[in-house]
């Protein structure tokens, strides 16, 4: 792999790469996180009896919410006018697991997978502030890129 840190300078200080002379393309990109629970915290959320409120509602708007304030969080990200920002949140009781995905869309000259990424963090962030009370042994995890399209790298997928 010869890939190289884009940003950073020859002298090695951090910059915000020059995204100017790339061409604008659709892009996309998918993240995951999940969150692992107790059976009786999943079945709390699952039968709307969380003490917080609705918890997936909730988790959903946060997510969509961080994803438009990433270059906020994130020192070197482009403000972003994203098109589209989708957050869903499902139930697996086999795993006692709340599944999300955040799918970020815009037109522009560069990725949105750190949106993605961030969308993802904060829903599953959510789904344990409003759940602690009851689980602090939640478990977040599988927070990754899971597929990304656009842009002169083309396609992604995990």
């Amino acid at each position: 792999m010869n890939a190289k840190l884009t940003h950073f300078d020859a002298a090695g200080n951090a910059r915000m790469v020059d995204v100017s002379a790339k061409d604008e393309t659709e892009r996309t990109a998918t993240a995951g996180a999940t969150v692992t629970m107790q059976p009786a915290t999943l079945a709390l959320i699952m039968d709307g009896k969380a003490k917080k409120g609705d918890v997936l509602g909730t988790a959903r708007l946060a997510g969509i919410m961080a994803a438009k304030k990433t270059p906020d969080l994130i020192p070197l990200c482009h403000p972003l006018a994203l098109t589209s920002v989708a957050v869903d949140l499902t139930c697996d009781p086999a795993r006692n697991a709340v599944d999300i995905t955040a799918t970020c869309t815009l037109h522009g000259r560069t990725g949105v997978e750190m949106e993605a990424l961030t969308a993802a963090s904060v829903a599953a962030l959510t789904v344990y502030d409003m759940c602690k009370a009851v689980d602090r042994a939640m478990v977040i995890s599988d927070v990754k890129l899971l597929h990304k399209a656009g842009g002169k790298s083309g396609e992604y997928k995990a």
